[in-house]
């Protein structure tokens, strides 16, 4: 490995590290429930390389387990994962110009991997482009290897497994609460907050997604535009 890409790892590791202990539990604990399921190593390695989409894999368990149609499972993936859209919106800036790696890092743009390279400035002296490769595989990394060692010990579970999916939740939770302590500016956080309760209060649960998504988005652009035309005005 020459140099440039070593310190890129060097700089992308401690960026990840935070999702690496989410990961690895959160992807034991979906291995864990693919294997009470009936569906063995093989099946959740397939799942965390060619799917990796955490909280569609977690609805992928009964899914499968229930032998649902692959029409209902195309819809119920799309209903699930919609979000990513409008995450693909707001990467364009970054993504834009990319001329290696763009297909795959569109591929393993999870929310956590969002949340570490929305907000990430990296140093001129090192490569933005492997910068972005190695946060993108590292995170996938401990997703597959948590579920590999889920499915493992899956095998010698014996207890009730009813609420680990809680756990993709918990870790929402958490990233919400890191980038509220670490950003001043709280409008973002509290636009998507708002506009999640007053979608699911009026499409309900089965439905708030996408209507919560455009509604943000719709939200923040409006925004953004106004925030542009106030310094137009204010350098005019």
């Amino acid at each position: 490995m020459d140099k440039v890409k070593k310190a890129a790892l060097r700089y992308a590791f401690p960026k990840t590290a935070p999702v690496m202990v989410g990961y690895l539990f959160l992807g034991a604990a979906y291995g864990i429930l693919m294997k009470v399921n009936g569906f063995g190593f093989g099946w959740a390695l397939a799942m965390s390389v060619f799917v990796y989409a955490g909280s569609l894999q977690y609805v992928g368990v009964t899914l499968l387990a229930s032998m649902a149609s692959p029409l209902y499972g195309f819809l119920m993936g799309l209903m699930i994962n919609a979000r990513h859209l409008f995450y693909g919106i707001s990467m364009l800036g970054r993504y834009r110009n990319l001329k290696r790696f763009r297909t795959y890092l569109i591929f393993a743009l999870t929310d956590e991997t969002f949340s570490v390279i929305c907000n990430e400035k990296v140093p001129p002296r090192l490569d933005r482009e492997w910068v972005y490769l190695w946060i993108s595989l590292l995170d996938q990394f401990y997703w597959v290897a948590g579920s590999l060692m889920g499915s493992i010990l899956g095998s010698f579970i014996s207890f009730d497994t009813k609420g680990l999916d809680f756990a993709l939740t918990a870790l929402f939770v958490v990233i919400f609460t890191d980038q509220w302590k670490n950003q001043k500016n709280h409008r973002p956080a509290l636009t998507g907050l708002i506009g999640s309760v007053v979608c699911v209060k009026l499409f309900g649960s089965g439905g708030f997604i996408i209507p919560a998504m455009g509604l943000i988005l719709a939200a923040l652009s409006l925004g953004y535009i106004g925030k542009k035309r106030k310094e137009a005005r204010s350098v005019g």
